[in-house]
This record gives structure tokens, sequence and C-alpha cells, in this order.
């Protein structure tokens, strides 16, 4: 069974090499994305309870990631918001966590973390379901 993921990130070359890596590795099915605040805000409402990972950049085309975290704060405990961003400094890693995060990742030295990370949730998912 597939991860049912949405992604925030406005880089679209990272995007790409983000869904093309998670499909491949992490039994991941990625149902959409956003490139600003108020986009990524509105689906994850409107699509609550119908997904499992949300995976939000700090930095966006419009708004900001904590924005994100903020927005999506009342969700079931299955559902996990993790950030993946260059700016995993101590400070952000603490407000994303205190905003609900996860997990905090960073993008140029953490990513086989945050694979590691996304391949425990899909079998963590495939495990509640058998039983």
């Amino acid at each position: 069974m597939a991860l049912i993921t949405y992604l925030v990130e406005d880089n679209q070359t990272i995007l790409d090499n983000l869904i093309e890596t998670l499909e491949e590795i992490a039994s991941v099915k990625v149902v959409g994305h956003a490139a600003t605040e108020m986009d990524a805000t509105r689906w994850l409402l409107i699509n609550d309870g119908h997904w499992q990972l949300a995976v939000v950049d700090l930095f966006l085309q419009e708004g900001s990631g904590l924005g994100v975290l903020a927005g999506c704060r009342q969700r079931e405990p299955y559902q996990k918001v993790v950030v993946l961003t260059n700016y995993a400094t101590d400070d952000v890693r603490r407000r994303a966590m205190e905003l609900g995060a996860d997990a905090v990742f960073d993008k140029s030295n953490q990513l086989d973390e945050f694979f590691d990370y996304c391949v425990a949730e899909t079998a963590r998912e495939v495990m509640s379901t058998q039983h």
C-alpha cells in the first residue's frame, strides 16, 4: 500500500526529483503539490483525512512553510508532516516542531535520513492496515 503524500515545494527540479525518488524507494503515491502557502493549506484542509504524509519546504513562492504547518495542526494522528528545507537551523527546527512538524530534515545533508523516514512511515502504514 502506497503512502498518500502531498508535497509543498516551489522548485520544480527539486519537486520532480522528490516525486521520482519517493515513488521509487518508499512506495509513496504523490497525489498533489503546491508552491504557495495558500494553495497548500487549502488542499490539506479540503482533503483532510485523505492524506498520510505532507512534505513541506519553508521558503515558498508565496507565504511560508511555517504557515502550512500551522494550518494543519488539527490533523489525525496517522497524518505526518515533515519539513524538508535548506535552512534547518536549530531555531527553525525548534519553531517547526512547535508548530506540529513530526520531523525536520536538511535538504543539503539529510536526504538519506529523510528517505529512511518515508520508508519507515510506509512500513508503519502497511503494518497498521494488516491488523
